[in-house]
């Protein structure tokens, strides 16, 4: 158990009671925060939940722990839909600032809170174990560049990564519409405006209108959860603009499949054309746990695995053709178009002792085709075309 027997730094005067706990998940670098009514307060470390030793909180301690982070507007929004999405910034005794991405939601009518940790600094390819090819994806003029995964994948970090490998190597305008703003950007070769729904516009569609009038050569639109959102970062795209999102999918070839759901069935034949010609990439991601080795010796204690599919005539035939299912062979014979799918990106993780065999079969799509490929065994790739 993650224990709470030292004193956190000092509460800076005049500020939130709940920058307490906080202040843990900062001195435990812990990734996420969890509060519920009847538990004591937990963190994430290393993947892993676990309780600190204090008392479970009461109702009336979450109602005294969390109004005062809420300004009226929020208070608001939770009374309304029964959740607030918002940005928390805790400063350490030097004015540094700490940011967190909460999440206050009301459960069998009290109130429970779940908040990540934001890094402060963003990490560029190589810190994050990502592959270079993702520079070059940046390169793209227009059309739409996906991030896949799960809730907690490292979507987000990867996202801020290549924007910011574009802030560092081109003269650009980015413009992001995010809610809250989780990474802050310092301008380098590029413009960069930080849009937050709620405070800095009124809602997301009105940021996206605006954005198109904004000179932008990038765009941000964060999470694609439903039909107008994707439409309208495909209109974004198809008008001359590269836009960045992601989506709940669990690999590249089923993220076809996951924005088809979005859209009635008659719908889907021009939405297979407007994929073909607009989507430029799909990187799916998920966080694994390191080997002890590696954490030790470099500090990091999740790594990414990734599985990159690039729009080629290969991929695009296939969109059109609704053949998805032969998407994934598509990736394996991409190599040399800087593809790669999770069972490749799982050897080289496993290869180079970053996490352990037992972890790369336990997420593995295909564990005798990984089991074949550690072995040095090419799989003969079936004909697609």
């Amino acid at each position: 158990m993650a224990t709470a027997t030292e004193n956190p730094v000092e509460a800076i005067s005049n500020e939130p009671e709940a920058n307490k706990l906080f202040r843990m998940v900062m001195k435990l670098k812990g990734s996420d925060l969890h509060l519920k009514v009847g538990l004591a307060p937990s963190l994430r470390l290393s993947g892993v939940l676990r309780q600190m030793q204090m008392p479970p909180l009461t109702t009336a301690d979450m109602e005294r722990l969390m109004f005062p982070l809420l300004t009226a507007r929020q208070k608001q929004i939770l009374e309304e839909t029964g959740g607030a999405d918002f940005a928390h910034i805790v400063f350490d005794p030097d004015g540094l600032e700490t940011r967190f991405r909460v999440n206050l939601f009301r459960q069998r009518g009290k109130l429970s809170l779940v908040a990540r940790r934001i890094s402060t600094s963003i990490p560029n390819f190589e810190g994050l174990g990502l592959p270079p090819v993702l520079g070059e994806i940046t390169k793209a003029d227009q059309g739409i560049i996906i991030l896949a995964g799960v809730t907690g994948s490292g979507k987000s970090t990867t996202i801020a990564s290549m924007l910011n490998f574009v802030n560092a190597n081109e003269r650009c305008h980015i413009v992001t519409i995010e809610d809250p703003i989780e990474f802050t950007f310092t301008d380098a070769k590029s413009i960069i405006n930080q849009r937050e729904v709620g405070i800095d516009v009124i809602d997301w569609d009105t940021a996206l209108k605006h954005a198109v009038r904004q000179d932008p050569d990038i765009i941000l639109v964060g999470e694609m959860r439903d039909r107008d959102t994707f439409s309208a970062a495909l209109h974004a795209a198809e008008t001359g603009h590269l836009v960045f999102g992601t989506i709940h999918a669990s690999s590249a070839p089923s993220t076809i499949s996951r924005i088809l759901d979005l859209f009635p069935q008659d719908m889907h034949p021009a939405m297979r054309q407007n994929l073909a010609f607009n989507l430029k990439a799909v990187i799916a991601q998920k966080l694994l746990p390191t080997t002890k080795e590696w954490a030790e010796k470099t500090g990091q204690t999740r790594v990414p695995t990734c599985e990159i599919m690039r729009m080629n005539p290969t991929v695009r035939k296939l969109i059109l053709t609704e053949e998805d299912i032969k998407l994934a062979d598509a990736i394996r014979i991409g190599k040399e178009e800087g593809m790669q799918d999770f069972t490749e990106s799982l050897k080289a993780l496993v290869q180079a002792e970053k996490i352990e065999r037992a972890t790369a079969f336990e997420v593995a799509p295909n564990v005798e085709q990984l089991k074949m490929a550690l072995k040095g065994i090419t799989v003969n790739q079936p004909g697609i075309l």
